[in-house]
């Protein structure tokens, strides 16, 4: 087999170096509003539901996320608001969306490895999420969320009150991604890069098994296999890589995204 990227970097080698946190933090909200502006290209917003934060490089307990009510084709890195652990707006103009408070601030808590984390109302990933199921390994794009995501099964509404995040959480453990039963996707990363692409890929994983299942019945890849392949294109840095070209469009195509 080929040398792959991974045989000879890792994740903490391609990450941007930085001189201050104040160049690190301008680095992460940039990326967090590319982020954005490339779920709404891609059609994952639905109203005002969705949201993606990002750790804060210099108060950890404080995240950047999208201003409530804001579309993501219009989220420039200026509009991110800075939000601490009880919830309130340390930075920006605009309210916080409870339910991102709830949620998010539950999962920076319990993993301090997790950077980022993204959710959306994406078409295929509630869809596929009524059906309270884990994907398959039908593909090897699939693969990447092999023993690597949870299905959180008790829809109870919207979640408003961080116990609900808290249980979320928990499910979540040290996986990846969560399939929210009757809600959608889930998905966290080292870096705003990986968790906005395991949400792309995982919804598109989503939409490749409706598809199938509406079509015949899939031939799944063996669970071996699917093991060797989920470590390939499973890892943080993968994760981070397989973005990168997505960034190189979006900021082309919508270089005010920065401002």
């Amino acid at each position: 087999m080929g040398k792959t990227y991974e045989n000879f970097m890792s994740l903490e080698d391609l990450l941007p170096k930085f001189k201050t946190v104040e160049e690190e933090r301008n680095h992460l909200k940039e990326r967090l509003a590319a982020a954005f502006r490339l779920f709404s290209k891609f059609g994952f917003d639905e109203g005002v539901a969705g949201h993606i934060t990002v750790r804060d490089p210099g108060e950890g307990d404080h995240f950047w996320v999208n201003p409530f009510g804001m579309h993501f084709s219009q989220i420039k890195a200026s509009d991110l608001i800075l939000v601490n652990h009880e919830g309130d707006v340390v930075e920006g103009k605009r309210p916080v969306n409870r339910a991102a408070f709830a949620i998010h601030s539950q999962i920076h808590a319990a993993r301090p490895d997790v950077v980022a984390a993204a959710h959306a109302h994406s078409t295929y990933g509630k869809t596929w999420s009524s059906l309270g199921r884990l994907l398959d390994p039908i593909t090897q794009d699939a693969c990447a969320f092999y023993d690597d995501h949870v299905l959180f099964d008790d829809y109870t509404g919207v979640v408003l009150d961080t116990e609900e995040g808290e249980r979320i959480a928990n499910a979540l453990g040290q996986h990846k991604a969560a399939i929210l039963r009757n809600h959608g996707l889930l998905t966290v990363g080292k870096t705003v890069d990986e968790a906005a692409w395991w949400f792309i890929t995982m919804e598109r994983s989503a939409q490749a098994q409706l598809m199938a299942e509406a079509a015949g019945t899939p031939v799944l890849i063996d669970k071996d296999y699917a093991k060797i392949t989920s470590k390939q294109v499973g890892s943080d840095l993968a994760g981070w890589f397989s973005f990168q070209p997505l960034w190189d469009r979006i900021i082309k195509e919508q270089p005010d995204l920065v401002e």
